[in-house]
């Protein structure tokens, strides 16, 4: 009760929750880790609150885990490791602080969802560059902090776009602010002399707000960010190219990111499409997943304020000049999936029910980043082992999206499956387990390792897991920030 007493002076009564049946909402979430329910869950409004939370906590050793995003849950990383701990339920904090539509720049609380964030981001001519299709509930700040792939790889610089300031409660309780937020002076002042916390880097060189992202709240907790938008096109022109393998797609993908000649950009198998389009099941899914090629390149050319139709004309007869020496038609539509109607889709959150869910009732990603060279190499390891356990790999979602420039690529196989059925929930935790450990072994790099690929993760690289550790000494001595997570 003493803890209790504590958390209602700082947050009052109406904001510190223990009935079962609201803990329980945050003791599992869809992964397959076990379930351990809160001792306490708290919503504070402001950052003064949070940053009393954490002081608090570091006294009493009382572990917290914060959460942005409303269910459903995907990967572990919001459900705690340990008993007694304090669930810090930042979706009450829904400020939208700033929007600069000079410097494509707005700042945001952590409980600001893509839902709400994108209608006044449109008011201004401004739209973020989004993950694919994140469900309704998910967290804006959530999203960048986890380094969620973008679909435009046009505008990813790097590979923590689009974050760029933040301030953070360190697990000290300490507050800290990053980038050119830290100063000199208040925000305000800054603000008063045209400073937008714009620029990530800093204080000094240092990138400080690498230690915090995908860090899964373990170093400290975000009380607001800046993040970079882009320009509202005034025009635009979206494509689909199919085909039976990925040799062509992926190479047109390719020249396409590398001349600079389109934004959104996605390759998605059949499965995954038709799930995204259909609207009921199964007959509408199955009709357009037999209508369509084995796997699909996305992409949209824009025009913007000045001579759009002139900009969209000679870019498409540019992609065109590209897609016939690679060998590939891109065109309108695959019988009902038009590239208009998915454009239309992917420029907001997913619909409810959330895409994922749809099908089946539950669905368990495995995700990596890996070269263009190594995905056919690393999707074949997927379906063999797909095949031995039982899962036709058909009916699997396979995503694709180019990084930073198209340097790189996320791949993301998304396993879907009746959680009620004790055989389907078996197979596909068997079937993730042993595919983590396989494509590690052939180059796929998991550079955000959840629940149990940590351990595998940072087994292969003792010299990282060391100085994370160190790191974490540092800011928060007392481990009390989500302990179990990530390597601590």
């Amino acid at each position: 009760m003493k803890e209790k007493e504590g958390l209602i002076k700082i947050v009052g009564s109406e904001n510190v929750f223990d009935a079962p049946d609201i803990l329980e909402k945050y003791a599992c979430d869809e992964s397959f880790i076990h379930p351990m329910p809160p001792e306490y869950v708290v919503r504070p409004k402001d950052a003064d609150q949070v940053q009393r939370i954490v002081k608090w906590a570091d006294e009493t050793l009382t572990p917290l885990v914060p959460v942005s995003s409303g269910s459903p849950h995907f990967r572990s990383d919001s459900v705690p490791s340990t008993g007694g701990a304090v669930i810090v339920d930042l979706g009450g904090m829904k400020r939208i602080v700033r929007v600069d539509r000079r410097n494509r720049v707005v700042m945001v609380e952590p409980g600001v969802t893509f839902a709400e964030l994108q209608p006044e981001l449109e008011k201004e001519g401004l739209r973020l560059n989004m993950p694919l299709l994140p469900r309704i509930s998910k967290s804006v700040i959530g999203s960048v902090l986890e380094r969620e792939p973008v679909i435009m790889p046009k505008y990813h610089w790097d590979i923590a776009d689009p974050l760029l300031c933040t301030e953070v409660i360190f697990g000290t309780g300490d507050m800290f602010r990053t980038g050119s937020a830290a100063g000199p002076g208040t925000l305000e002042e800054q603000w008063e002399v045209g400073a937008v916390q714009e620029v990530a880097t800093g204080p000094s060189q240092a990138d400080w707000y690498r230690i915090i992202q995908s860090a899964q709240g373990t170093m400290g907790i975000i009380t607001w960010a800046t993040i970079r938008c882009e320009r509202l096109p005034k025009l635009e022109e979206a494509f689909l190219v199919g085909g039976s393998t990925l040799d062509g797609i992926s190479e047109l993908m390719h020249w396409l990111i590398r001349l600079r000649l389109v934004n959104e950009c996605l390759i998605l198998n059949n499965c995954s499409l038709a799930k995204i389009m259909a609207r009921s099941w199964p007959e509408e899914y199955e009709t357009l997943r037999e209508a369509l090629p084995s796997w699909v390149l996305f992409f949209c050319i824009c025009g913007y304020e000045y001579f759009p139709e002139e900009r969209i004309a000679y870019q498409t007869q540019e992609m065109m000049d590209v897609a016939r020496r690679v060998r590939v038609d891109p065109v309108k539509a695959f019988g009902a999936v038009s590239a208009a109607g998915l454009l239309n889709l992917l420029n907001k959150p997913s619909e409810e029910p959330y895409w994922k869910l749809r099908y089946k009732g539950s669905c368990y990603d495995i995700f990596f980043l890996t070269i263009q060279d190594k995905l056919p190499e690393l999707i074949g390891v997927m379906s063999e082992l797909a095949v031995r356990h039982g899962y036709p790999f058909p009916d699997m979602g396979v995503y694709i999206q180019p990084i930073v420039q198209g340097t790189s690529h996320h791949c993301e196989f998304n396993l879907f499956f009746d959680p009620k059925e004790e055989a389907e929930v078996d197979r596909v935790r068997k079937l993730s387990t042993e595919a983590v450990q396989a494509l590690m072994a052939r180059g796929a790099f998991f550079s955000r390792p959840y629940g149990p690929w940590a351990d595998m993760a940072y087994r292969r690289d003792a010299e990282t897991t060391a100085a994370l550790r160190k790191l974490k000494r540092i800011f928060d001595p007392n481990n009390i920030m989500n302990p179990g997570k990530l390597c601590f």
